[in-house]
């Protein structure tokens, strides 16, 4: 079994990182057409027609919406476990990411309607570095706390080496001290920098950025029942997305 958690882990993990490599080339559009890419928010091919295009847009975020969230809770997770063993339970949730964002990819229906468009090559440059920063600070934000953990890898190697799962800690280094979502923070700045802004990207931006902070809410809670008055501490210290502002 510790063989199989192990490939099972890595096999999660690659499938999600080329999925997450995906994912920074669609919601570029146009400003990443460079890479290629068959379907972006900006344009493809979409393979659930028949219905208006902002409808089957939003369903299909409110799905990896209720994915991401659902299966992220404890309860969830102590019923899911009686099924999966705990070893695999984060490899399966990374994986049933990866089939909703998958699903998201191909069901997308551009909107190409133009709501702004910046032509200054300069300003180009500035809001395409913003959004590769992002994207950036998305990824350094997973390694300053567990990245390995996060996704799966660590859980899947100590069922591997048959050792104990460590008990999660609290820590709070680099950004963490600045801003208690910095991984939020990097996809918000990734979702709004563009320097060509359609209605279908808009849309896609506008209902992410209300289930970040939905899905920051569900995940204080679930933070000050594990940790108690140190997080609630770390709260009233510390905002929770920009670096300035109210702290709760």
């Amino acid at each position: 079994m510790g063989l199989i958690a192990l490939v099972y882990s890595v096999v999660a993990y690659l499938v999600f990182f080329a999925t997450f490599l995906y994912l920074i080339g669609f919601v570029g559009g146009d400003m990443t057409a460079w890479a290629g890419l068959p379907k972006t928010v900006d344009a493809g091919a979409a393979y659930f027609t028949g219905a208006p295009a902002a409808l089957v847009n939003i369903g299909l975020l409110l799905l990896f919406g209720v994915q991401h969230s659902v299966m992220a809770r404890g309860g969830f997770k102590r019923a899911w476990t009686k099924i999966v063993p705990p070893a695999m339970e984060r490899s399966t949730y990374v994986l049933a990411t990866v089939a909703v964002l998958v699903v998201l990819f191909l069901g997308w229906q551009p909107m190409p309607a133009v709501v702004w468009s910046v032509e200054s090559s300069l300003w180009s440059g500035v809001l395409l570095a913003l959004f590769l920063t992002g994207f950036g600070l998305v990824l350094l934000s997973t390694f300053l706390i567990n990245h390995f953990e996060l996704f799966g890898l660590m859980q899947g190697w100590f069922k591997f080496k048959s050792k104990e799962a460590v008990e999660p800690k609290l820590v709070t280094p680099m950004l963490y001290k600045h801003v208690r979502h910095p991984l939020y923070l990097g996809f918000l700045i990734a979702f709004w920098s563009t320097s060509h802004m359609t209605a279908g990207h808009l849309l896609f931006s506008a209902i992410w950025t209300a289930y970040i902070f939905v899905a920051i809410g569900y995940e204080e809670r679930d933070m000050m029942a594990l940790f108690g008055d140190k997080y609630r501490d770390y709260m009233a210290k510390v905002p929770s997305i920009l670096p300035f502002g109210a702290r709760k």
